[in-house]
């Protein structure tokens, strides 16, 4: 299954290259295509050939981001985010993931930062500029945050920054003054549909994956490649009021966690009378009252915060379909 370019995406490059700006935070939830459009501005930014759609994406410059190479590109990524896309880390850290000195980190790294803001002060390579790609932004603690605030604010010349958040209420205010901000737009359903078929995604597995994902596309493609397949996404909500832990045997605590949120929202809409929006209302449990429904809302709230370390995963998940049983008795 190959992902096509979205149209949305392009749409939304030629908009923002029509515009002026140094440093541009793209901002939205997950699934909406902010490394893709992040991406897209940089290979425009970097092309021998540009065009007001873009880059022509045949020149030497498109072609080294292509394979992951170009220098004057700078991409500061979580390690294990830069692993997981096919981006090279440092020589450094390689080196020490490789010797078992240490994990991955699952955070922007101060000293990747700090390599980034000297790299924006050399001379460009190929004589289109620099950029600086950041994605997530988010995963900026302070201290690597703050290691880049002086660079984005008086940048050198030909530098220019791009930061793609999942959720940008979550950086710095300090950042967020120092960039243009443009919020992703939601496609059409339609749209999104199209475009999932053009992945090879059938319409019907499409339309249960898409409303699954809450309406966003890159996430609807990504449930659409999920092992237990849409029959067991349609089948969740029940199994989980019968307490069925089987349900979820391919499911990792975070995934886990966030679909029983999703089942959570819905069966509290169904019952206050609203749409409900990751399900067909003839696929919820009928039971639970809203205080149980609330006070399960609360605790899922509560195991988020945890559920990247969880002390045992399958004793987890046990307290997790426990946790709903009760809710939707």
């Amino acid at each position: 299954m190959s992902e096509v370019a979205a149209p949305w995406i392009a749409a939304q490059t030629r908009s923002l290259l029509a515009q002026r700006g140094h440093a541009w935070l793209l901002a939205g939830p997950s699934g909406l295509g902010q490394s893709k459009l992040a991406l897209s501005l940089v290979r425009a930014w970097l092309c021998e050939r540009p065009s007001e759609a873009g880059a022509c994406g045949q020149c030497g410059s498109c072609h080294a981001i292509d394979v992951r190479t170009h220098a004057d590109l700078c991409v500061l990524m979580p390690e294990t985010v830069m692993l997981e896309l096919g981006w090279p880390l440092s020589e450094k850290a390689q080196g020490e993931i490789d010797d078992k000195k240490r994990k991955p980190s699952k955070e922007i790294r101060v000293d990747a930062m700090r390599d980034a803001v000297e790299f924006a002060q050399r001379t460009s390579a190929r004589g289109r500029g620099k950029a600086i790609l950041v994605y997530p932004a988010e995963r900026m603690n302070h201290v690597t945050a703050n290691a880049l605030l002086k660079t984005l604010e008086e940048p050198p010349g030909d530098a220019r920054f791009v930061l793609a958040s999942e959720a940008a209420d979550q950086l710095l205010p300090t950042i967020r003054s120092r960039c243009l901000s443009h919020n992703m737009i939601w496609p059409a359903q339609d749209a999104a549909l199209a475009w999932l078929e053009q992945c090879g995604v059938a319409r019907e597995s499409g339309r249960t994956m898409l409303r699954a994902a809450g309406g966003r596309p890159e996430d609807a493609l990504q449930f659409s490649q999920w092992e237990p397949g849409v029959q067991a996404w349609v089948k969740l909500p029940k199994a989980m009021a019968r307490g069925d832990v089987s349900a979820l045997k391919d499911w990792s605590p975070a995934q886990a966690v966030n679909a029983l949120h999703k089942i959570c929202h819905d069966v509290l809409a169904l019952k206050s009378g609203a749409a409900t929006r990751f399900f067909e209302p003839a696929d919820l449990p009928t039971g639970g009252s809203i205080a149980n429904l609330t006070a399960w809302a609360h605790a899922l709230a509560a195991a988020t915060r945890t559920v990247e370390h969880p002390f045992n995963p399958g004793l987890m998940l046990e307290a997790l379909v426990s946790q709903a049983q009760r809710a939707l008795r």
